[in-house]
């Protein structure tokens, strides 16, 4: 197959992986920078002083990257290839509702999965009662995007959150999440690598001293695990409502059993392939040539 990964930077980890995997299987691959491909396809204009990108090669298949940053332009490329019968790893629309927080939890709530309680405040006079609707304080606030941590913060008091609420507000946020904080979990998550509905690599994450959150981004330490049937069965779940073939599932320890966290559609490959020693860059390669060979076997039967 002709594979694009779209990535704005080829050097990143995942980039390069993806890029190795494929072309060790024998594919031809091209990385393309994300907003390249949507100033070629019109969807962005022209960068003042630059030249036009160069045509884009005619590919069967892409693996899109789409950084948090760029998410609303990166969406719309898969969904150009999309609508041109392109394969894809990821669905423009799974890439949005995964990246969008309420959405993501919206979608939780309707499938009855568990996940910590929950409530959108787009008013400061609605803190107050959210924060105790979650059984708090303390309680977590968070953006409706971001990624790695960011936009994800404590508040011990009610006057604190009230503080935090309106530096985010003056910031441009107009919803926030308040959610309920699991103390038990004393600062661990697990991060299943989901691919075609298994689960293929695993490991837990634990936050340093002077932090709740698990991200390896921000100094958490790691190591490889084998999660349990429930957990694995509730990643599983949580990839399949979110539409999405390739996931990175983020859950908790609660008393009440795992909770889900988020289900990231371009989840990092450096720090689960180093702790597991699993190929998942491969996994994802498979996972496509499946899906090609699905898509043949559909058009031969017309």
């Amino acid at each position: 197959m002709r594979i694009a990964i779209l990535s704005r930077n080829r050097s990143l980890y995942s980039t390069k992986r993806l890029n190795h995997a494929a072309r060790r299987r024998g594919h031809e691959v091209y990385v393309i920078d994300t907003l390249h491909v949507a100033r070629q396809m019109g969807l962005l204009p022209k960068a003042s002083g630059s030249r036009m990108p160069r045509r884009l090669p005619k590919v069967d298949a892409i693996i899109p990257r789409i950084g948090a940053s760029i998410t609303p332009q990166g969406v719309a490329v898969v969904r150009t290839f999309e609508v041109h019968g392109i394969l894809t790893t990821a669905s423009s629309e799974a890439i949005a509702q995964s990246r969008n927080k309420l959405e993501s939890w919206q979608l939780m709530a309707h499938n009855g999965l568990p996940h910590p309680r929950t409530v959108l405040v787009s008013d400061p006079d609605e803190l107050h009662s959210a924060i105790h609707e979650v059984s708090g304080p303390p309680a977590v606030l968070k953006i409706l995007r971001g990624t790695q941590g960011r936009g994800v913060i404590l508040a011990e008091s009610v006057n604190i959150a009230r503080t935090v609420l309106s530096i985010l507000f003056r910031h441009g946020q107009d919803k926030v999440l308040v959610q309920e904080f699991i103390e038990e979990a004393e600062g661990k998550d697990r991060r299943l690598l989901i691919v075609d509905g298994r689960c293929v690599a695993a490991m837990e994450r634990t936050a340093p001293e002077d932090d709740f959150r698990a991200n390896l981004h921000r100094g958490a330490t790691s190591r490889a695990i084998t999660p349990d049937e429930q957990t694995e069965a509730l990643a599983v779940r949580a990839a399949a409502v979110h539409g999405l073939g390739v996931a990175g599932v983020d859950i908790i320890s609660s008393q009440r059993g795992p909770l889900l966290l988020e289900a990231n559609s371009s989840p990092g490959l450096e720090g689960i392939e180093s702790v597991t020693q699993v190929d998942v860059a491969r996994e994802i390669v498979r996972y496509l040539e499946r899906k090609g060979q699905a898509a043949g076997k559909l058009r031969n039967r017309r």
